[in-house]
């Protein structure tokens, strides 16, 4: 495992460079759109040298997406978008970003299923109705990594920022908690019992989140005591990140809540007139260097991963059909939700609700969360399906949302 990372962590650098170099697109959507592009000659590859192809193949299943991104990277990528979110903007915006990331996830889950399960009937394919749930389950949050590596690139109101932002950092815990249930309800059946699944949604997201508030005000207490060593500072903060998630997974409630919550509180009581400047900067640095370095790895694998993905000319089909379908659900969705919140201080409504669809992007977690299904003979469909959107979602609506908020005229 070790050398195939330093192998994707070359890569990474080598294509980092080369879009930075040539391509000057947004780094997260140079870098993957480069390593698709490396999906090509390997499929040349493959019938010229089968047995280096096998190899190429190896070196991205060694690495095992689902581990590395959910056990290992989430929790730093996490908790460093937490801690450059000013915890005074979100709290402007808290009740929005609450119902968008609660009420708006399942209302989404729902249309998805229903509307793929719909679909899926034309294609010939008899999928049952709750593993369409499921995927909805897994497609309905909006990726807090892939959102916040593209909004930085535009310039948009900080409310609005702050809601697209804010939901999809708070969105993946919510959407891990139903996707985690209705797997359960696939697999127990008969066993099944509602009453687990609101146990289930206390102890993970109520739980994950007191949890991370209490984890990071240990920390800002930590690093008050010690303000004349920043280097240790820094060593704190990866402990809360590295630390706190795994123990948050000992004790069962939601990690990536967790480190949503701990990155909040800290970053707001770092940037507070008390805290000592070079802490500050060394901290910011630090994070928003690994932010860069991770994200960077995670779009080449996530580039990489159609190398170990089954492709079937149907399921494509379907994938390209789910696009659609998708965008629809999170329309319907984020405007069910807006039109109860009644946003009176919002002159443009419509323009609001077009912005966070457009830019409510998938990313690994959806096809992490698909890579994990094992209990389903069509696994390999909802794969497929889910990396078609996510690829739509990255590289189409990443590259055009700038031009939407142009021509949209959104100050």
């Amino acid at each position: 495992m070790f050398q195939s990372f330093t192998i994707i962590l070359a890569l990474a650098a080598l294509l980092s460079y080369i879009n930075q170099r040539f391509l000057k697109l947004p780094t997260t959507i140079g870098i993957m759109i480069l390593a698709l592009g490396l999906s090509l000659p390997m499929g040349i590859l493959q019938v010229v040298n089968p047995e280096l192809f096998y190899q190429a193949c190896q070196v991205v299943d060694d690495l095992d997406f689902r581990y590395i991104l959910m056990d290992i990277m989430l929790s730093f990528l996490l908790f460093a978008g937490g801690l450059h979110i000013k915890a005074k903007d979100l709290l402007q915006e808290k009740i929005p970003v609450m119902v968008f990331a609660t009420l708006g996830v399942l209302i989404s889950t729902a249309l998805v299923g229903a509307f793929t399960f719909l679909v899926l009937q034309v294609f010939s394919l008899n999928v049952p109705f709750s593993l369409c749930l499921l995927f909805g389950a897994l497609i309905s949050p909006t990726d807090p990594i892939a959102v916040s590596a593209i909004l930085k690139e535009f310039n948009i109101s900080k409310s609005l920022e702050t809601k697209i932002a804010g939901e999809s950092l708070f969105n993946d815990g919510v959407g891990v908690v139903v996707f985690i249930s209705i797997l359960q309800f696939i697999t127990m059946g008969d066993d099944f019992s509602w009453g687990e699944v609101v146990i289930l949604f206390a102890e993970e997201a109520v739980g994950g989140m007191m949890f991370g508030l209490a984890l990071g005000y240990l920390g800002y207490r930590l690093l008050k005591s010690i303000e004349e060593s920043p280097k240790m500072e820094v060593l704190i903060t990866i402990a809360i990140a590295s630390g706190g998630y795994s123990l948050a997974s000992l004790i069962h409630v939601s990690g990536p809540l967790a480190m949503v919550v701990a990155g909040l509180f800290m970053g707001s009581m770092i940037r507070g007139p008390e805290f000592h400047h070079e802490s500050k900067i060394h901290l910011d640095i630090f994070w928003e260097v690994l932010d860069e370095i991770l994200n960077a790895v995670l779009f080449v694998l996530i580039g990489l991963e159609i190398l170990t993905i089954a492709f079937d000319l149907t399921y494509f089909a379907a994938g390209l059909v789910s696009i659609i379908l998708v965008l629809l659900a999170r329309f319907l969705s984020v405007g069910a939700t807006y039109s109860i919140l009644k946003h009176k201080m919002d002159h443009t409504p419509s323009k609001t609700m077009a912005i966070m669809t457009w830019g409510g992007l998938r990313g690994g977690i959806s096809i992490a969360l698909a890579l994990s299904i094992s209990v389903s003979d069509y696994r390999d469909l909802v794969v497929v399906i889910t990396y078609v959107v996510v690829v739509f979602s990255i590289i189409v609506q990443g590259l055009t949302l700038g031009k939407v908020i142009k021509a949209l005229k959104i100050d």
